[in-house]
């Protein structure tokens, strides 16, 4: 049985071609899921620039990883276990590793990342090549095509 969240796309499904990917992550966007470490904001900054945000506190810029592959973001933190054991009366801050991942849209890339005060913001941008942006097709009349055919002497 599916969660109570669950959209059922099959009617769109069968009325549209080559749109599998975008219903798969639109159900994979609806599940819930467990583990919300670390927080995270993402915002819109203008017209296809975005901004991801993790809380990352006690973490080191050498003990996070940013990757981009194809449409995924991945981004991990390792927190080496301290030799040195610390005795806590309250702890609060939460350093244990971590891995979480976000689907991109397609041309979407990462312009920078940068780690300040705790937070770890990472800027996205969507840049569509030349040849995927729409162009204007010019629509030509059969007289306009039979008169540009017949050679002038």
């Amino acid at each position: 049985m599916r969660a109570a969240n669950y959209l059922d796309l099959a009617p769109y499904r069968r009325s549209t071609v080559g749109f599998d990917r975008l219903f798969d992550l639109m159900n994979n966007a609806t599940q819930d899921t467990s583990d919300p470490y670390p927080p995270f904001d993402i915002e819109r900054l203008g017209d296809g620039t975005y901004r991801i945000s993790l809380a990352v506190a006690g973490f080191r810029p050498e003990q996070l990883e940013v990757v981009a592959q194809q449409n995924q973001l991945t981004v991990k933190g390792h927190k080496p276990e301290t030799e040195r054991q610390v005795e806590f009366l309250h702890h609060g801050i939460d350093t244990r590793s971590f891995e979480r991942r976000f689907q991109l849209a397609d041309f979407v890339i990462v312009q920078s990342a940068a780690l300040d005060h705790g937070v770890l913001t990472i800027t996205l941008k969507r840049e569509v090549p030349e040849a995927k942006k729409p162009r204007k097709i010019d629509i030509s009349s059969p007289s306009q095509t039979q008169a540009g055919d017949q050679p002038t002497t």
